[in-house]
């Protein structure tokens, strides 16, 4: 159970660390919590408990178990609409972030015209920058990108300058998975809507680590994957305000997205489920509501404080640490540094700490474009969860130094 009396000390993500099975058992330092979040006891206990209790398929079934089921799935998108204050008609599950952006961009690539614009932020994750180019290849729109600083903060006077009223979507991650910068998405939403464009925000690495209000932020549609909240994989939320929604054609097409289906044609059901076709990770989903139960039991809030102090601790320590070029040269990151030492190989220092079961991830990130930007093809990238410490700094800052005197030889 979650140790709430005294959490907020020092030694709280150690405490926390009690609640999660698989840093128990492995002597690893897991910092790749970007990539995805382990899992606590309650989360894997749900999933566990409705397989063996409750699981039969949702809607239509009269039995008592899919009527359980049924309404397990039903409180499940209720708890995700709270958590971030939105409606329950205005909540579509999916199997994660980049099917959500999918089905958006996929929508917008029929509504799209020659003379269209989408603007996309140069820093995006693949997943919300390469179905755009291809929503704008199929109807002929034209793709624009905005650029950030140096600090890797969003170049706001770019984005006005490309901001105009052929602009029909604007996306934007709210926290880069490179770069570790929270953006400015109310702003961007308010400038967006003020010349008619709609907005999309990847939340994939912000749900699981600030609190997430979509009514303070006004976008249009919000993606997010449950296997970065602390949840399981292969279940996603899309969330869109529902006159948008209603404004998209169906994604897939099959069973339960459905109103009358005849050999002259068919209707489809109002959202959400109109893009919840077929049979949908409905175990996941009970999975990711009990994930959101158990960070909001420790507070929002506090989450957001704790992985604010270990990024401004691990940035301060890296000072010290020779070569380091940090992927955008900004000190207000929350939760992700992505870096270099220069002249040795990212996968190199990956590979030396994996020998001293650190667990960090190498490579482009799924984002190309931004470290073109910085001139980097690659980097390594360091990411925090609730469960991490200054322990777990301490032990890679040593584990880095150590590997860096080896590989230099020195």
């Amino acid at each position: 159970m979650i140790h709430l009396k005294n959490m907020w000390m020092n030694g709280w993500g150690s405490m926390l660390k009690e609640d999660f099975p698989l840093l128990l058992k492995e002597p690893i330092v897991y910092l790749d919590s970007a990539a995805s979040a382990q899992k606590p006891q309650t989360v894997l206990e749900s999933i566990d408990s409705f397989y063996r209790s409750s699981y039969a398929n949702i809607h239509r079934g009269q039995c008592s178990l899919a009527v359980r089921a049924t309404e397990a799935y039903e409180n499940a998108r209720r708890t995700v609409a709270d958590f971030i204050h939105a409606n329950t008609n205005e909540i579509v599950f999916t199997k994660g972030t980049t099917e959500s952006i999918n089905l958006i961009a996929s929508g917008y690539a029929q509504l799209l015209y020659p003379g269209d614009e989408v603007l996309v932020c140069i820093a995006e994750h693949h997943a919300d920058f390469v179905p755009w180019q291809q929503a704008c290849l199929r109807s002929g729109a034209t793709f624009k990108v905005f650029d950030v600083l140096p600090s890797g903060k969003i170049d706001l006077a770019d984005f006005q300058a490309k901001l105009s009223h052929k602009t029909k979507i604007v996306a934007m991650t709210h926290i880069s998975n490179v770069l570790g910068m929270i953006n400015p998405v109310r702003k961007i939403s308010e400038l967006a809507h003020q010349v008619g464009a709609k907005v999309l925000i990847d939340g994939a690495q912000s749900i699981a680590h600030i609190p997430v209000d979509i009514k303070d932020i006004d976008c249009d549609f919000l993606a997010f994957s449950g296997h970065k909240l602390y949840g399981p994989t292969g279940i996603g939320v899309l969330y869109g305000k529902k006159e948008a929604l209603e404004s998209l054609p169906p994604y897939q097409f099959g069973g339960d997205m459905i109103r009358r289906v005849t050999v002259e044609g068919t209707t489809f059901a109002d959202v959400p489920a109109r893009f919840e076709a077929g049979t949908t990770p409905f175990v996941e989903t009970v999975g990711l509501a009990e994930a959101i139960r158990y960070v909001q039991r420790i507070g929002m809030e506090k989450i957001a404080d704790h992985e604010r102090f270990l990024t401004r601790n691990f940035l301060d320590q890296l000072q010290a640490v020779s070569g380091v070029l940090l992927v955008g040269e900004s000190n207000e990151k929350h939760g992700i540094v992505s870096f270099n030492i220069k002249d040795i190989h990212p996968a190199d220092i990956a590979f030396a700490l994996a020998q001293e079961h650190i667990c960090v991830r190498v490579g482009h990130h799924c984002a190309m474009p931004i470290h073109h930007r910085f001139g980097q093809e690659l980097s390594l990238r360091v990411s925090f969860g609730l469960y991490n410490d200054e322990s777990d700094i301490s032990v890679f800052v040593n584990a880095l130094k150590k590997a860096i005197t080896l590989l230099r030889g020195n």
